[in-house]
């Protein structure tokens, strides 16, 4: 399992998944899982797999997009104006290559940059640059070369340009976009192993579109599937980082998944969080729990949907989201599949009707 978990996580990483442009994550999501898979109406994967019952609902939810850009507009001398798909931070950005895919499936290669260093006052070169002061060479020569040799147009998208790799702890992956891909390859894993296995509920695997630009693609899949309880499945910030103090860790590489009980968006349902705590230890399974003061997932449109839905996020931690690198440990991320199947085999009707019984 740990091979075909590092093969899925390369094969997801390094597609193309910027925000509206999911094709090739979707195209893997639905490949691997098989079966009964359908979209909505504005791109969302949805895979069914019934077990000894039709009921109860649980949804196993991922998001598939990644941070990324649009072109927003191209220069007379031929450089890339592109505006932020989610949150970045300008001190990432400089110096690192990107991919533009266009229209006819086109990988360019390009790399941001701004003013000349050399050209910068004192002032300048203090100042954290913005993505509005940046471009994206491409080595075109003007704006006519970049439409009619290169091919690239307003509006396409454009993700990091970075590798997969296992570093020299071979435990230890980097790549971009673990944010979510992690999320989305344990979904991929868990129906998988669940599949033609008794399980007592119907599972639908989730790959949700355009989560870094409001968590938009969860809503609408949420009103397709009508879940009766929701696991959201994330990359989650790993805190054991410099400049962050041993007090203050709530997720670090090597100590199991995180399982979030709120954050500024959501608050999880308190009776599930606790029924997968107390699983997790009942299996013998590395956890954290977390409560983040920042930051938010796509439990928030899931939990308000309908008449609300019971929801709880469970996290691989991963280093340094939201660039062009970050960090898991393949450990953490086998650890959730463990917990993720087990609350597949174990999430039936009483189970979940416990967790909304108020009165």
């Amino acid at each position: 399992m740990k091979d075909a978990a590092i093969d899925l996580l390369k094969r997801l990483t390094e597609a193309h998944g910027a925000p509206s442009t999911e094709a090739q994550v979707r195209h893997i999501f639905a490949t691997e899982i098989g079966g009964e898979c359908a979209t909505d109406q504005v791109g969302s994967v949805i895979c069914t797999i019934t077990g000894t019952s039709d009921g109860p609902r649980v949804m196993f939810e991922s998001h598939m997009d990644e941070v990324g850009f649009a072109v927003q507009r191209i220069t007379r001398d031929g450089f890339v104006k592109f505006t932020p798909l989610g949150g970045w931070w300008g001190h990432t950005l400089l110096a690192q290559r990107v991919c533009i895919l266009t229209r006819s499936g086109n990988r360019i290669l390009g790399l941001i940059t701004s003013k000349p260093t050399h050209f910068l006052n004192e002032t300048e070169r203090k100042t954290v640059q913005t993505p509005e002061n940046m471009y994206i060479d491409i080595g075109a020569t003007s704006g006519q070369d970049v439409a009619e040799r290169f091919g690239v147009e307003v509006g396409d998208t454009i993700v990091p340009e970075s590798s997969f790799t296992r570093m020299h702890d071979p435990d230890l992956l980097m790549a971009k976009a673990f944010d979510n891909r992690a999320g989305t390859a344990l979904v991929i894993q868990a129906l998988q192993q669940l599949c033609g296995k008794p399980h007592p509920n119907t599972l639908i695997g989730v790959g949700a579109v355009q989560e870094e630009v409001g968590t938009r693609g969860a809503e609408t899949a949420t009103r397709v599937v009508q879940p009766d309880v929701a696991i959201v499945l994330e990359g989650a910030p790993a805190d054991d980082a410099p400049g962050v103090s041993a007090d203050e860790m709530q997720g670090a590489l090597g100590k199991g998944p995180q399982i979030r009980l709120m954050d500024p968006t959501a608050i999880m349902n308190r009776p599930l969080a606790l029924w997968v705590i107390a699983l997790a230890r009942e299996l013998g399974i590395p956890h954290q729990v977390a409560v983040r003061t920042s930051g938010g997932t796509d439990a928030k449109p899931i939990h308000l949907s309908g008449a609300g839905v019971p929801t709880v996020v469970i996290g691989v931690p991963a280093r340094y989201i939201h660039t062009h690198n970050s960090i898991i440990d393949i450990r953490d991320y086998l650890h959730a599949l463990q917990l993720l199947i087990a609350i597949g085999e174990r999430l039936d009707a009483e189970t979940v009707a416990g967790f909304t019984r108020y009165l």
